[in-house]
This record gives structure tokens, C-alpha cells and sequence, in this order.
């Protein structure tokens, strides 16, 4: 599969030239006028970044006529910033690119598991941010705003009791700054402006507790962002599809159902 480097001369705050200093979009493109296109950020607790919530869901979200993006985005020893820039990176490159990547610009989404949920949670809350790294030219005139969220037993907090602290420490070191913590705890950071939003979580996530996903579709609730929220009893952390789980593989058909209702489905 073609690798689309976000920053082809070499990325901000990057610390060699290996690939995992230069993040990159992987494309499974759709035939066809302006398909919707989601971007899809595996989980792994900032530490890396989990196959089977790559690809696969990509090849899904292609059967539902929906071109995908899996995005390779920089984890430790990266800290915050990096992997943010990065993810709104991957949006304004995508839009940008619309019509040679036969997408509609106004149909833009990001995806994300676990740490990857934190992460696209962060896309949806901090896409107006300045993250102080000199901008470029696509930077200043593209929007990094992504037209709909879907968090997938996403960390979200990063405030005790709730947080995941292998993200956090991956994120912003063993001794973070507490205003950072809660800066970047996007529940905190839900505003009117946040794009619709599909979460889901199983109850007894031994990992990262379902209080995540409950506190950001309380946040969107009290800010009038439209969301569904689907909590399932069962299922270990890091389902990815839930193949083999027959009650919480539901999952996908829900989302499904949801992305056709907000336009994304097909053509």
C-alpha cells in the first residue's frame, strides 16, 4: 500500500528519519466521485500501534463505500505534541487532497481505539489549537476539523481515577504538568463546535474504564453535539472488530447505521 508522508521534507519535532519519525497516511481509496473518508488511528497506549485496529478497519469501512486513511502517527519516546499535529496533519492533507483522492472535503472523519480514541477525541476538541511548530502553507489554509468523531473504548480522560496512565505517561511523561492532564482530558474540552460523535465501550473494559466514553457523551450532551453512545456488557479492551464476540460485534452495524445517517455512507 502507498505511503503518503505528511511532511515529505521531514516532520516538526521529529528526531531522525527512521519511519517511525515520519508520520504517514496509508490509503484504501474507493472508486467513484467524492466518497466520504474516514482516518483511522490504531490504539496502543502511545506506546505503539495495534495492527489488527489498522487495516481491518479500513477494509470495513471500504465495504460501507467509505474510503479510509490508516494514519501512522508518532508515539514514544514522542510526547505531546507530536502525535496532535500529526492527526490534524492527516485531516488538512486529506482534505487538501480531495479531488485526487476522490473525496468529498466536506465529509472527513477520524476513527480511533483506545490511546488512538485519545487521539481522535483530541482531533475533534483541539483542531483550532496552536501547538507552536512553524506552519506551512497547508497549515494556515486548511482545516484541521474533522466533520465527525468515532471513539472506540477510547482514553479519554487523562485525570485519576479514570485514565489509562500507560497513555498518559506515554503522552506527556511520568510526572506530568497537572494543568496539562486536564487540558488534554478532552472531556473538558467539548465545545458546540465538536463534530458529531459515535462512542462505544464494553461495561467491564478492565483497562480503560467505560467512565471514559460516559464522561465525553455527557460533555457533548450538555454542549448539543449530536452522538450516540453504545455501551456493551461484555468484552475485553482492545476488541478492535468484536469478530469473535457475538453480542459486542454489534458494534460495527450500529456505526454503520450511524454514518449513513449522518451522510456518510456511499457516494
Amino acid at each position: 500500500m502507498e505511503e503518503l508522508l505528511l511532511w515529505p521534507e521531514g516532520a516538526p519535532l521529529a528526531q531522525g528519519t527512521a519511519p517511525e519519525d515520519r508520520p504517514a497516511l496509508f490509503p484504501y481509496l474507493l472508486e467513484g466521485q467524492e466518497r466520504a473518508a474516514v482516518i483511522v488511528c490504531p490504539g496502543g497506549g502511545y506506546g505503539m500501534r495495534a495492527d489488527h485496529e489498522g487495516e481491518p478497519i479500513a477494509r470495513w469501512l471500504n465495504t460501507l463505500g467509505i474510503s479510509a486513511f490508516v494514519l501512522r502517527y508518532r508515539v514514544a519516546p514522542y510526547q505531546y505534541p507530536s502525535a496532535l499535529l500529526d492527526a490534524q496533519r492527516a485531516i488538512r492533507t486529506v482534505r487538501a487532497n480531495a479531488e485526487r483522492f476522490s473525496v468529498d472535503p466536506n465529509r472527513i472523519g477520524i476513527l480511533g481505539f483506545s490511546a488512538g480514541g485519545h487521539l481522535t477525541s483530541a482531533a475533534a476538541t483541539l483542531f483550532n489549537e496552536e501547538l507552536n511548530v512553524a506552519k506551512d502553507e497547508l497549515d494556515a489554509a486548511v482545516s484541521a476539523r474533522p466533520d465527525l468523531a468515532i471513539l472506540c473504548y477510547p482514553v479519554v480522560t487523562l485525570q485519576s481515577p479514570f485514565t489509562h496512565e500507560g497513555s498518559r505517561s506515554n503522552l506527556l511523561g511520568t510526572n506530568p504538568d497537572p494543568e496539562r492532564v486536564v487540558y488534554l482530558s478532552s472531556e473538558e474540552r467539548v465545545t458546540a463546535e465538536t463534530p458529531p460523535t459515535f462512542l462505544w465501550h464494553t461495561a467491564d473494559d478492565g483497562a480503560v474504564p467505560v467512565e471514559n466514553s460516559l464522561a465525553f457523551a455527557a460533555a457533548l450532551s450538555r454542549h448539543k453535539v449530536p452522538f450516540d453512545l453504545h455501551v456493551y456488557q461484555h468484552g475485553r479492551h482492545g476488541l478492535g472488530l468484536a469478530d469473535d464476540q457475538e453480542h459486542t460485534r454489534e458494534w460495527t452495524a450500529a456505526c454503520a447505521s450511524w454514518l449513513k445517517l449522518n451522510g456518510f455512507s456511499g457516494n
